[in-house]
């Protein structure tokens, strides 16, 4: 090996010496053959000598370069030929060893980033998973509340700080009159009229108050008709205790307050109702234990009065009991087929003293052969004493009261009519006048009255016998009460 490569040096220098010696040499032939002209050119260098000692030093430089080359090339060489023991550690130790650790390094730093790398990859993925269902049921449970919000029967307005609308249901929006589904995110003054300003001053007053609700009847006008409203605001406040809604629930109270007012009023009729009677037992019970009725006939007198004090007394209390007993649901009902006329026979020999003192005469038409009906009897009775109690009460002396019964083979219904020629009821107040404790205006004075007993015979015809009350009425002329109610099927009963 250093023989090739002391063979190889002594070649390119000699090569090199060649080319050098040939520069040389035509660089002093330029300069003699051009003479004197070489003088004036000094700074002009021949061409080919300069060529020729720049390439002496080219191969010289080449050379050198080469032979190093070559020694590392005969030294991998060896090593990878080599058996030696020895040389092969030598050559893994100085090449091998620094590549494959540096290898190894880079391989074990690679893996555990990409395990770091997947590791992280699946929690993000897990991440944005659950993100995606707190979103689905984030926008589920919003769907479901505004579902809740849209079938509340009372009004509901939510507003953000600024009183703009963020939401409101359909019954908002028929109070208010604006559509509750395109009038997000308008001012609220823009939406309610003038005529219920008073709602959105109330509204204002709450948000400043910092209070958890306030609440608050407001008044509204529809058309001729007045509602009376509960309005109740609340509150909703973010974590730095700043005012970010506002929800209004508007809950329209007229018919309560209707019922109250209609409470009190019965509680002041039926107070008097009960005092007048109770007023005459005493007053008499204490003449008697006076001794102020001397003889017989006068002693009569007072007991007839304590006794018919004493009916109406029951009467009353009698009355006010089915009624909240119907109402509950708790009344017990025993039915059996009869004939409506030994009915209306029955209580028009209870009637008839009554009529008699009011010169009132009473007819009735001729028992219709069927006309079984199945029917609570105490109950059914108790509707035909009412109604021709009321006939007698409300016509003027003179007057007369007739009771029709009449049987409708096709709708297998039988149907009774009591007609008199009292005063008569105006057209306006003929839909109320079967409604709980309701007295006509204009008849008031005509006679005393609770409003029990006609919204009494209306329970008992169509809540406990499928039946249907009706009325016509005409002032000056007269009125026609009655009711119908299905036939018996079955059992026959005895008529008269």
């Amino acid at each position: 090996m250093r023989f090739r490569k002391s063979l190889y040096a002594i070649v390119a220098l000699t090569v090199a010496c060649s080319l050098l010696t040939v520069g040389l040499t035509e660089w002093r032939d330029s300069g003699d053959e051009e003479g004197p002209h070489a003088r004036g050119y000094l700074e002009r260098i021949p061409v080919v000598p300069a060529y020729c000692i720049a390439s002496a030093l080219g191969v010289i430089l080449l050379g050198w370069n080469w032979l190093g080359l070559a020694e590392v090339i005969t030294s991998i060489a060896g090593i990878t030929t080599d058996d030696k023991t020895d040389d092969l550690c030598r050559s893994k130790r100085l090449f091998a060893l620094p590549t494959v650790s540096k290898a190894n390094e880079l391989h074990v730093a690679l893996a555990e980033r990409m395990d770091e790398l997947t590791t992280r990859t699946g929690e993000y993925a897990k991440q944005v998973k659950d993100l995606q269902l707190q979103i689905q049921l984030s926008q589920k449970r919003t769907q479901n509340t505004e579902a809740i919000i849209y079938s509340i029967r009372d009004a509901v307005i939510v507003v953000d700080e600024f009183d703009k609308l963020l939401m409101a249901n359909e019954a908002a929006g028929r109070l208010f009159n604006f559509d509750f589904r395109q009038s997000q995110h308008k001012h609220l003054d823009d939406l309610i009229g003038t005529d219920k300003t008073e709602f959105a001053d109330f509204l204002s007053r709450s948000k400043q108050s910092k209070g958890q609700a306030t609440r608050q009847e407001i008044e509204f006008t529809d058309g001729n008709e007045r509602k009376t409203f509960d309005c109740i605001v609340s509150c909703v406040y973010d974590h730095n205790k700043k005012l970010c809604r506002a929800v209004a629930v508007l809950h329209d109270i007229t018919r309560e307050k209707e019922i109250s007012q209609l409470k009190n009023d019965f509680v002041g009729h039926v107070s008097h109702e009960l005092k007048t009677p109770l007023a005459s037992i005493t007053a008499y019970s204490e003449m008697l234990a006076d001794g102020e009725a001397a003889d017989e006939e006068t002693r009569k007198e007072f007991y007839s009065v304590i006794q018919n004090q004493a009916k109406r007394l029951n009467r009353l209390i009698e009355d006010i009991l089915n009624t909240s007993r119907i109402e509950s649901g708790l009344i017990k009902i025993s039915k059996e087929p009869i004939s409506l006329a030994i009915l209306v026979e029955e209580q028009l020999q209870m009637i008839k003293s009554y009529a008699e003192e009011k010169n009132i005469k009473v007819t009735r038409q001729k028992p219709i052969v069927f006309d079984q009906v199945n029917v609570d009897r105490d109950m059914i009775s108790q509707v035909i004493v009412n109604l021709l109690s009321n006939a007698v009460k409300y016509t003027p002396s003179g007057g007369s009261v007739r009771i029709e019964t009449e049987v409708d083979d096709v709708e297998s219904l039988v149907r009774l009519s009591v007609v008199d020629t009292g005063v008569g009821i105006p057209e306006d107040e003929i839909d109320h006048v079967f409604d709980k404790f309701y007295r006509v205006g204009a008849n008031k004075k005509q006679a005393k009255g609770t409003g029990l007993g006609l919204n009494l015979v209306k329970q008992i015809v169509e809540k406990l016998h499928d039946g249907r009350v009706f009325v016509e009425s005409q002032v000056g002329v007269g009125s026609t009460f009655g009711f119908e109610m299905p036939l018996a099927t079955g059992q026959a009963a005895p008529t008269v």
